[in-house]
């Protein structure tokens, strides 16, 4: 039972004798001379009734709740599988990718896109279907994850068209995965000034007078990786009572944003972020499941196509490890822990040499 306390003078007018009215009760304190106010909460009153039926809040969703659906009683203390992919999408080409003076004029998240990006949208989308296609499983579903701007969700809208909405798990609008801010309305001069001082300065830690540096967009990223890794882990995917091995989740974003995500989930340096390249307009990369459950990127690409992205040696190393681990193991011999301590670097070169 969930009760506040508070308390109340002595009124002349007042019974000095318990009363209770509604959810309140009133109790007369003769040491104090005032009234206790217990407040009962309301749903109190109604619990022992909801009791049976109220299992964490499922009361509202029966086909979730395991006393009334079998098969979701089944499913208890089972892990639930984890999506096939998680495939990160940039826009397709907007107004402001065509003439930056778009950005004085019109407010970044109300800049849409061309009919040109609308077209690579699709075209992303058929690429999407395709490769899934492939897997050779006839109940495969996507659920998405969408930047607000208007430029991501015309990117969703023309990339879901060829799929049926029974393939449509859902989708999310997550204003936490939204495009750097750069300040509001930009002034096309000063920007060019700006980005030749975040050259100078380092386009990770740089930040835009009133906007945002890539440190920032870091931050939020972090607490939307752990939303989606808690909406992973519990199978908020998995229809009530089901198990698809076939969920493939799209993240429709931005390029520094998605790179961004890259840096936070495989755990890369600033130096490895700052050597990265970004995706073209309509593009994808796919983080697809490995052997052991991890994700990497070298279940889907080459490795020409992810060291045009940027990747060094030591980062595809280390996307082959991903590709065999499970999920809580730790990576000992991470390629970066000798070529980070100097003394450690000097032993490996000493050792090659012999």
């Amino acid at each position: 039972m969930s009760i506040a306390i508070a308390t109340l003078p002595l009124s002349a007018s007042q019974p000095k004798h318990l009363k209770i009215k509604s959810n309140l009760i009133f109790k007369y304190s003769k040491t104090n001379k005032t009234y206790l106010v217990l407040i009962q909460c309301c749903h109190n009153r109604t619990e022992s009734k909801d009791s049976l039926n109220n299992n964490n809040g499922h009361a509202r969703f029966p086909e979730k709740n395991p006393l009334i659906n079998p098969l979701v009683a089944s499913t208890i203390g089972a892990v639930p599988p984890r999506p096939r992919r998680i495939i990160l999408v940039r826009h397709g080409e907007s107004e402001g990718n065509v003439d930056e003076s778009v950005y004085t004029r019109v407010p970044d998240p109300k800049i849409g896109l061309t009919n040109k990006g609308k077209v690579q949208a699709e075209e992303c989308g058929q690429r999407i279907k395709n490769m899934i296609e492939k897997d050779g499983d006839e109940n495969w579903q996507l659920y998405f994850y969408v930047s607000p701007y208007r430029r991501t969700l015309e990117t969703l809208q023309s990339l879901a068209r060829p799929f049926d909405r029974s393939r449509i798990a859902g989708f999310r609008e997550e204003p936490r995965i939204r495009e750097q801010d750069f300040g509001n309305f930009q002034n096309r001069e000063l920007m060019k000034v700006e980005k030749a001082q975040r050259h100078l300065y380092g386009r990770f830690f740089y930040r835009f007078p009133n906007g945002e540096s890539a440190a920032d967009v870091y931050d939020r990223i972090t607490g939307f990786r752990e939303t989606l890794r808690a909406d992973i882990n519990i199978g908020r995917y998995q229809p009530p009572g089901e198990k698809n091995f076939d969920v493939n989740l799209v993240i429709v974003s931005h390029g520094l944003t998605l790179r961004v995500f890259l840096m936070r989930w495989y755990k890369w340096t600033v130096e490895q972020f700052e050597g990265l390249n970004n995706f073209g307009n309509g593009g994808e990369l796919v983080m697809e499941k490995g052997y052991g459950g991890r994700y990497s990127l070298l279940m889907h690409h080459d490795e020409q196509e992810l060291r045009e992205f940027g990747l060094t040696d030591e980062m595809l190393i280390d996307q082959e490890w991903h590709k065999i681990a499970r999920p809580a193991e730790l990576n000992y011999d991470c390629p970066m822990v000798n070529s980070f301590f100097p003394h450690l670097h000097e032993e490996t070169s000493n050792i090659q040499s012999l």
